[in-house]
């Protein structure tokens, strides 16, 4: 499995009813072996989560069934993260 590092910043008219929707998207990640960290940034201004996928095809298709994105309410980036 490859780590992939998900990036997701608040756009400003999110809606913070998604938040729990996506917490628990995150939770289920990790229920699965999938999610092996995320977080909220301090600032408030979004958060990253690790995601564990076979490929970046795959990571993209569980991205884009996180509430997060499918909302529209922030902006999500994934990149393959070579970690040691």
């Amino acid at each position: 499995m490859l780590r992939y590092l998900v990036l997701l910043i608040r756009r400003p008219a999110y809606d913070p009813a998604v938040v729990p929707l996506h917490q628990q998207f995150l939770e289920d990640l990790r229920a699965q072996g999938r999610n092996e960290m995320s977080g909220p940034f301090g600032d408030k201004s979004g958060g990253a989560y690790l995601l564990r996928a076979p490929s970046l095809e795959e990571a993209m298709a569980i991205v884009r069934r996180d509430p997060a994105h499918t909302s529209g309410g922030w902006d999500i980036t994934v990149h393959e993260w070579l970690t040691r």
